[in-house]
């Protein structure tokens, strides 16, 4: 029988090669373009910006990013105990940090190597641990929801562009974690409009492999996880930003940095690619910061986000492959 689940991609040389190869391909498409903003506007300007960060400050960038990557993986940790998979901490970190080689595939696919991995090691088949995916996802938009709602609130700002990103966010992750609703939900957008038969099919299955995790203490514990995270990740934007003179407040900073990254993501590209970058530039020079402080500010804090979680997981990949191999032998 087969799984109503997507499964992971089979680890061939092909599909590795292939990976690697998109995974190049974006880096410099979007470099090419921020590269083609500066030029526009003068290098002289943009590196004098660059000039201004010391390897000092680049580290506490990076340290902070590390924080939103263990916190989350702490996070992770507590769902695989929530569903019973059996797996230890130093097992769960390695599973979630090796995931992010995967970030840039499209659709974030490739992420689901994680549960190759929990099948190889702990025996469990894709559809019993795919549940932790989408919990994993709306504990991400739960607390981004709530840190723009709070960066709304203080920051008086661009109520207009943030606040259906809000909505969305906050719908997604009701939906997810609570199973009843998302069950419903499904059962009446087909009998309504007799769409997607087989989809609604399986997101009726999915919502109740999710009542693991419909309790309050770990739907709390995630969201509290997710918030230091993220919190952590804008608040090195707001220090990158204050570093290169820019003149803005600490949950302006922050709104624009999660609402960038969750449009980036809401434009279906690989890792949100190009629209992450398009946003965050956009939206700091409606604010009043010059185009030689948004261009370096927007490359620095996505290489240090999104691209230092990906060489990360390049890094661990090969040794959670080597592990779970060894596991699936004995």
């Amino acid at each position: 029988m087969s799984s109503d689940f997507p499964v992971a991609p089979k680890s061939t040389g092909f599909h590795r090669w292939r990976d690697y190869a998109l995974l190049s391909g974006l880096f410099v498409l979007v470099l090419t373009g921020l590269a083609s903003l500066a030029a526009a506007t003068g290098w002289d300007e943009t590196l004098t910006q660059l000039r201004k960060l010391s390897l000092l400050e680049v580290s506490i960038l990076l340290a902070l990013s590390l924080v939103n990557y263990l916190f989350r993986a702490v996070r992770w940790h507590a769902f695989t105990r929530c569903l019973g998979i059996g797996t230890h901490l130093a097992q769960n970190v390695r599973h979630f940090l090796g995931g992010f080689a995967m970030s840039v595939t499209p659709g974030r696919v490739g992420e689901l190597i994680r549960m190759r991995w929990i099948k190889r090691e702990t025996g469990w088949s894709f559809e019993r641990t795919a549940p932790l995916v989408l919990v994993d996802r709306a504990s991400d938009l739960a607390a981004m929801a709530l840190i723009l709602a709070v960066g709304l609130l203080f920051s008086g700002a661009m109520i207009r562009f943030a606040i259906p990103v809000t909505l969305l966010a906050f719908a997604g992750a009701v939906l997810v974690t609570r199973p009843a609703l998302l069950s419903v939900s499904a059962g009446l957008f087909y009998h309504s409009t007799g769409l997607f038969p087989r989809l609604m099919a399986r997101v009726r299955r999915a919502a109740r492999s999710l009542k693991a995790f419909s309790r309050a203490d770990i739907l709390t514990l995630a969201t509290i996880l997710g918030l230091i995270g993220w919190l952590a990740e804008g608040y090195a934007f707001w220090l990158l930003l204050t570093w290169m003179d820019a003149n803005i407040s600490f949950w302006l900073a922050v709104l624009i940095f999660v609402f960038s990254t969750l449009a980036g993501g809401l434009t279906g590209a690989p890792g949100g690619i190009g629209g992450a970058e398009a946003a965050m530039v956009g939206l700091l020079l409606l604010e009043g910061i010059p185009l030689e402080v948004a261009l370096p500010a927007t490359a620095v804090i996505r290489l240090t986000t999104l691209w230092f979680a990906i060489l990360i997981g390049l890094g661990i990949f090969p040794y959670a492959e080597a592990k779970s191999n060894a596991k699936g032998a004995t």
